[in-house]
């Protein structure tokens, strides 16, 4: 795995030079610069950094594209896109997406009641709301209350009973009535780990027959003039994208024969999520097939080709692709605590006046070994161990000779490693593949990876710094929390190597990238571990600026969240601090202190690192 993969799955955002991992813009400064400027004030744990010239970047990439295949091909309609609020909701994810997607009248799109509410706050006058998901009265309501506002919002009926709610809620009131699209069933699937959002046996979307019923109520109840849309989606991250034209091919002629039964005011065909990012880091397992370019010149080209076969005009089409815009401008960086091989170093060896015969050949293997013999005493230092174990059980050697030959052993594996990385063979890389280290970082995985926990997906993970020295350690990774599936373990098929380092020289921060979808929002308080601190940094031709930060919730806080009052929690321990006995009472008084300073901080390990 060459430089980690930044070539593959970074998009040009980040670099590296002068061995560190740098942003690809303007005076590009380094992360672990970045991080390290941040950590002199006290900050311990793991970071998230927001970029919002990468928000940007995404969303004027998706525009400009299609707007490049609407004028190659022809195409009469326009493009329009919203962003699912799903995907990532936090407030400074928000505020970026709505500002720097202003100018291109980028709209948002809401699923439930509290993100309907947050879409009508947040989302500018003249660009597009859609509102999927089942809804009951109230929901709709609120769409025909974001239309009476001026509001540009399409709600999008899952089955025939939200139709007739709406049929009701406009008789019963003077509101606008909001803009209907229709979720149409299809029977093409997608690909993929999400591949049943399509088909017939998706959750979501109308039949043939619905379809046709849902036209016919619009008509009797007078709001087909409110039909404009129709839509499907076929799954999110599209690894191929085959199923996808076949869904164009499908939903193209469904909206034509719509056309064509009456639906005179249907402008819109909303094609939903998919557009996949590339979370690998190596090439031979690379998440999709297809570029942002082939993605919209399939789309407009055969919606075209259909609407000019069955001589309708050219539908405007929509986009909910949230993956795209939001995945990699956000990157966890966290420190690295532990090495759990730090029990090897040789300052641990602790010899005898007279060692066992085999003690002292390790010792001579060690301290001789080099690029000529390295392969030769390896494999004799393999040999000896064995010999030694079963030494050990026998009751021949103790427990001291045991440790001693544990470390040189490990020692004269590690050194082989780094004397033939330039020339390694199928023997040294199985044997490096078996010596893991597991490092051990300052963050949850269950907070802040959880599609690592629950789907097996991979994200690019990568040191900020060191990057000119070989990374040659079989690296599994440990989170703090007590459970064991807290563990990105070693991969053969997908190996991650990292630096063998001294931590109590140096440290070592680890970057995971591309988590800006869906991580913040599915993130689980496991073991009461909250979001991470969070910063939006600006960069500028001189430097960067530390536009907004927010820091994670405090012990007392994360308790109140699950439903205990901090009030009562501290008059407990108070309570419990009075009746203990201490020698003095400024012994007591300076207790207390330190236990309030420790419940006003985060859950994260405050170590030197």
């Amino acid at each position: 795995m060459k430089n980690f993969g930044i070539d593959i799955w970074a998009n040009n955002n980040f670099i590296i030079e002068n061995s560190q991992v740098k942003l690809n813009y303007k005076s590009s400064p380094s992360l672990y610069d970045i991080a390290q400027a941040i950590r002199k004030d006290g900050v311990r744990g793991p970071m998230i950094f927001r970029f919002p010239h990468i928000i940007h970047k995404q969303i004027q990439t998706l525009y400009s594209y299609f707007d490049k295949a609407i004028k190659h091909n022809n195409y009469q309609g326009k493009f329009h896109a919203v962003f699912p609020l799903k995907v990532n909701q936090f407030p400074n994810v928000v505020e970026a997406i709505t500002s720097e997607g202003a100018k291109f009248n980028y709209g948002l799109e809401a699923g439930s009641k509290a993100e309907l509410i947050l879409a009508i706050a947040k989302t500018p006058k003249n660009a597009p709301i859609t509102v999927n998901g089942f809804k009951d009265k109230e929901m709709i309501t609120l769409g025909f209350i974001a239309a009476q506002s001026g509001h540009n919002i399409t709600i999008t009926i899952e089955g025939l009973g939200e139709l007739k709610t709406i049929i009701e809620i406009a008789k019963e009131c003077s509101l606008k009535v909001p803009n209907i699209g229709i979720r149409i069933r299809l029977h093409s699937t997608g690909s993929g780990t999400w591949a049943k959002s399509g088909g017939m046996d998706a959750k979501f979307g109308l039949t043939s027959t619905e379809i046709i019923e849902a036209v016919s109520m619009m008509k009797k109840a007078n709001i087909i003039q409110n039909f404009t849309m129709i839509h499907f989606h076929i799954g999110s991250q599209m690894a191929d994208i085959a199923p996808l034209k076949r869904a164009l091919r499908e939903a193209g002629n469904i909206y034509a024969e719509l056309k064509k039964i009456g639906a005179d005011a249907l402008c819109n065909i909303n094609i939903g999520g998919g557009l996949a990012v590339e979370y690998e880091q190596h090439a031979q397992t690379t998440s999709r097939n297809y570029s942002i370019d082939e993605f919209s010149s399939s789309v407009v080209f055969l919606l075209g080709e259909i609407m000019d076969a069955k001589n309708v005009e050219h539908p405007n089409i929509f986009t909910e692709s949230g993956r795209y815009i939001v995945a990699s401008h956000a990157v966890l960086i966290t420190p690295v605590l532990e090495l759990f091989s730090q029990d090897y170093h040789e300052k641990h060896l602790s010899f005898k006046e007279l060692n066992p015969p085999l003690i002292e050949e390790l010792r001579y293997l060690n301290d001789k070994i080099s690029e000529k013999n390295c392969i030769e005493y390896l494999h004799d230092a393999l040999d000896h161990i064995e010999s030694l174990l079963t030494l050990f059980d026998l009751g021949y050697i103790d427990l001291q000779d045991r440790s001693n030959a544990e470390i040189l052993v490990h020692n004269i594996i590690k050194k082989s490693l780094y004397l033939t990385s330039n020339h390694s063979n199928d023997e040294l890389q199985t044997l490096q593949s078996s010596l893991q280290e597991r490092y051990l970082v300052n963050a949850s995985i269950f907070q802040s990876l959880p599609d690592y926990w629950g789907l097996k997906q991979h994200f690019p993970v990568m040191p900020l710094h060191k990057l000119s020295s070989r990374a040659i350690r079989a690296a599994s990774l440990w989170d703090i929390t007590c459970d064991s599936d807290g563990e990105i373990g070693f991969n053969q098929d997908k190996p991650l190597f990292l630096h063998d380092v001294d931590l109590e020289k140096e440290d070592y921060l680890l970057g995971f990238f591309n988590i800006g979808a869906y991580q913040e929002t599915l993130g689980m308080s496991h073991n009461l571990f909250t979001h991470p601190n969070e910063y939006t940094i600006c960069i500028n031709e001189k430097g960067y600026n530390i536009e907004k930060s927010v820091e994670s919730k405090n012990i007392l806080e994360v308790l109140e969240t699950i439903g205990y009052e901090q009030k009562e929690i501290l008059k407990e321990l108070e309570e419990d601090l009075e009746t203990a006995s201490f020698i003095t009472e400024k012994e007591r008084y300076d207790t207390l202190a330190k236990l309030k300073i420790f419940i006003s901080q985060n859950g994260y390990l405050r170590t030197t690192n």
